[in-house]
């Protein structure tokens, strides 16, 4: 093959470039790489807000799950037209609806919830206070973490409905009682939530507050915690479900009148006057509080998280 003069290409000493391209160092290649620049910056730009409207949002997150009770409804009552199970096994949708009004009509139903609600939400935020120092200590020290990593795994399978004895015995059928069951619900998972979310961050994040200076209280509140927001979120929408899971465990067995009557009160009258229609209504209270929570609280952080993030296709 022939050898081309050097000289034949100007003072470029590259030959041309092949598919089009132009030559580097030429006016037309760094128009090129401008481009590419340009395209690659418009990448990392974050998405217009596309957020929909409020009736939108609201048709997405209520109405989805209010077909899917209406169909349980229909086939409910198909069950029972067909009777296949007796009266005291499986009331008719409009028998439990008569229970449920007749509660609500007299106001015992807020009172039910009241109790039950504001102890989940007393747990579940002091499980939050002892559970994301936990979370961070189990995370960042090696040595705690090989010590209790493993038990709080432990305990976040333990059935919280075997503390509830041992907790009667210890503090008697009162409150503390309660929301000591509570506590050992919420804080193995909020912490594993936390640990999980702090080991996904990249490593270069902690190294930069270092090198700027951070100590460890900035690290973890600036650098950490946002950093690990959706596994901690994640963890905390598990730490409520087991706090809310924890509460009906005692609220079934440790029974007395200084307690009041929450839902899980409630559901242990029906099934002690073996009322099926008492026991279906609370547990249907039950369901709609955890749904409820789900919808109005948690939901509507985790959107705001991942919108923060461009995650916009999950929304």
């Amino acid at each position: 093959m022939p050898q081309l003069d050097s000289a034949a290409w100007g003072s470029n000493p590259q030959p041309p470039a092949q598919g089009g391209s132009a030559p580097l160092g030429t006016p037309q290649a760094s128009a090129d790489l401008d481009a590419v620049g340009a395209g690659l910056d418009s990448l990392d730009a974050p998405v217009g807000d596309r957020r929909p409207g409020f009736w939108k949002r609201f048709a997405w997150g209520f109405l989805p799950p209010l077909g899917a009770l209406a169909v349980l409804v229909v086939v409910w009552q198909i069950l029972w037209a067909a009777a296949f199970w007796p009266e005291a096994q499986l009331p008719s949708p409009a028998a439990v609806w008569g229970e449920f009004w007749s509660i609500v009509a007299d106001g015992q139903v807020f009172g039910f919830v009241w109790t039950s609600v504001h102890r989940a939400a007393l747990g579940f935020f002091a499980g939050v206070l002892i559970g994301t120092p936990l979370g961070l200590v189990v995370a960042k020290v090696r040595v705690v973490r090989a010590a209790i990593g493993p038990l709080l795994t432990g305990l976040q399978s333990l059935p919280s409905v075997a503390w509830v004895p041992a907790a009667i015995l210890w503090f008697g059928i009162n409150d503390a009682a309660i929301y000591f069951v509570v506590l050992l619900g919420s804080v193995p998972s909020i912490a594993n939530g936390l640990v999980s979310g702090i080991d996904q961050i990249p490593p270069i994040l902690p190294r930069v507050g270092q090198v700027m200076g951070a100590n460890r209280l900035s690290s973890a509140r600036h650098i950490l915690l946002p950093a690990a927001l959706p596994g901690f979120l994640a963890g905390l929408k598990q730490g409520w479900a087991f706090s809310w899971r924890s509460l009906m465990a005692a609220e079934l067995i440790a029974l007395s009148p200084q307690l009041g009557v929450g839902l899980g009160a409630y559901l242990n009258q029906g099934s002690s006057f073996n009322s099926m229609e008492t026991v279906i209504a609370a547990i249907f209270l039950i369901l709609l509080v955890g749904v409820g929570i789900e919808l109005i609280v948690f939901r509507p952080l985790e959107r705001a998280v991942l919108r923060a993030r461009g995650l916009t296709s999950s929304l």
